[in-house]
C-alpha cells in the first residue's frame, strides 16, 4: 500500500553530490512503498541508481564560464527568459500531475538562488493546491559561506512563508547548521538532523596496498589528477597500483592527457560503479573533500587526504577537511600548497594512521529521512 505522494526537486551545477544525496533519499522513501517522483534539473548522469523512484528529468542545467550564474543548455548554450519559462512551467506541471503530499526541495532557500525562475513559482504553486502539500527543505550539514549583503534575510523570510520542516543531512555532534547559518537560531523549532546520507552497503572487501584517487564530478579535479600521477613516484606507495576515476565532467581533452601520463601501475577511468567497494580496499583515499565523498569514506574507513575545494570563495569543503583532520584520521593539503612532493608526504603520514581514529558519525541519513518524513502530517 502506498503510504504518501513525494515530490523530490534537485539541481545540480558543478558536481553530482547533490544529486546522489538525493537519490539515495528517494530510494530510502520508495523502499517504504512511498510513491517518489525525483526530477532532476542538471545534466543526466548514466547509470544513476534511485531505487524504484520514478525519475523526471527536466531539460537540463548545467554552468558556463562565467560561474553559477551563467546557465547553460546542454549543448553549452546560455538560456534565456523564453527557455527559462518553458522549463518552469513543465515544472509546475509535473507538480500538478503528481499532486504530492510532501514536496522537498534539495539545497533551496539556502542555495541554488539561480533557481529562483521556476523555484518560487513551485512554491506559490504548492501553497495554492488544496490541499496543500507540506513543504520541505533538504539540506547538507556545512553551508558554504554567504558574505552578500540580505542573502541570509532573504532565506530566513523563504523559510517562514513557505517551509515547515528543515532536514539537516548531518550528525550534529559533528557539525550544525549554525555554524554555517547563524540565522538557524530563527528557526529551531523547524530543524530536525538526520545523520549523513551514507551508502551503507558493502561487500566486506579487505584493505589492500593501492592507492585511490577521486574527482567526484571531476569538473574542478583535472589539476589533483595530475599531481596524483606525480606524487607516485615519491610516495612509499610507488610500488603500488593507483587508481584515478575522473568523473564525468572532466574534460575530453585533460582526461586524454592523464592517460598519457599515466604510466604503468596507474590506471585511470572517468567512473566505476564499484567505487566504493575499491575505496574499502584502498590503503590510502586521495580526494577532495566533498559531502558524499566523506561519507562514503566514513563508511569504508579508509584513510584520507584530503586537498579540499576553495577556489571562488568556498568555504564548504576545507571546513569539512579541518573538522576531519582534527579527530586525526584525516591529512589535508590546501590546494595552493599542492604539488608531487606535498600530496607523496600526506599519502605516507595517511599510511600509519590507526583505524581508531576514525569518527563515529551517524551515517544512516537516508533512512531517518524516511522516518521523519512518515510521521510529517499532512
Amino acid at each position: 500500500m502506498t503510504e504518501k505522494r513525494i515530490f523530490l526537486y534537485v539541481q545540480h551545477l558543478l558536481g553530482i553530490g547533490h544529486l546522489r544525496r538525493a537519490a539515495l533519499i528517494s530510494s530510502a522513501l520508495a523502499e517504504r512503498n512511498h510513491d517518489v517522483t525525483l526530477v532532476m534539473g542538471g545534466l543526466p548522469v548514466p547509470g544513476l541508481d534511485a531505487g524504484r523512484a520514478r525519475l523526471v528529468q527536466l531539460p537540463p542545467l548545467g554552468i558556463g564560464a562565467g560561474g553559477f550564474h551563467d546557465l547553460v543548455d546542454d549543448a553549452g548554450h546560455s538560456v534565456d527568459e523564453a527557455w527559462k519559462a518553458g522549463r518552469r512551467d513543465q515544472l509546475i506541471a509535473c507538480l500538478l500531475r503528481q499532486r504530492p503530499d510532501i514536496l522537498l526541495t534539495e539545497a533551496f532557500p539556502f542555495g541554488r538562488r539561480p533557481m529562483r525562475f521556476e523555484l518560487l513559482p513551485l512554491l506559490e504553486t504548492a501553497c495554492e493546491m488544496h490541499p496543500r502539500p507540506r513543504i520541505v527543505c533538504s539540506v547538507r550539514d556545512i553551508l558554504k559561506a554567504d558574505l552578500k549583503p540580505g542573502r541570509a534575510e532573504e532565506t530566513l523570510s523563504l523559510l517562514e512563508n513557505y517551509y515547515d520542516l528543515v532536514l539537516v543531512h548531518g550528525d550534529p555532534s559533528f557539525a550544525r547548521l549554525e555554524e554555517t547559518f547563524h540565522g538557524a537560531k530563527n528557526f529551531g523549532d523547524k530543524i530536525r538532523y538526520t545523520g549523513l546520507v551514507a551508502d551503507q552497503r558493502s561487500n566486506g572487501r579487505k584493505r589492500g596496498d593501492g592507492v585511490i584517487v577521486s574527482a567526484g564530478g571531476g569538473a574542478v579535479g583535472g589539476r589533483l589528477l595530475a599531481t596524483a600521477i606525480a606524487a607516485r613516484p615519491l610516495s612509499r606507495c610507488a610500488a603500488s597500483p593507483w587508481r584515478l576515476l575522473a568523473g564525468p565532467n572532466l574534460s575530453e581533452a585533460a582526461f586524454t592527457e592523464l592517460k598519457y601520463a599515466a604510466g604503468n601501475g596507474v590506471a585511470v577511468e572517468r567512473y566505476r560503479d564499484d567505487f566504493r567497494d575499491l575505496l574499502a580496499e584502498a590503503a590510502v583515499s586521495v580526494s577532495q573533500a566533498g559531502y558524499n565523498t566523506i561519507a562514503d569514506l566514513l563508511v569504508a574507513g579508509t584513510p584520507p587526504v584530503l586537498v579540499p575545494f576553495d577556489a571562488g570563495g568556498e568555504t564548504e569543503q576545507p571546513l569539512r577537511a579541518q573538522k576531519l583532520a582534527e579527530t586525526g584520521w584525516a591529512q589535508i593539503v590546501e590546494s595552493d600548497a599542492l604539488s608531487a612532493e606535498t600530496l607523496a608526504n600526506a599519502v605516507d603520514r595517511a599510511l600509519t594512521v590507526q583505524e581508531s581514529r576514525r569518527p563515529l558519525l551517524e551515517l544512516d541519513g537516508a533512512r531517518q529521512t524516511a522516518e521523519l518524513l512518515q510521521e510529517l502530517d499532512r
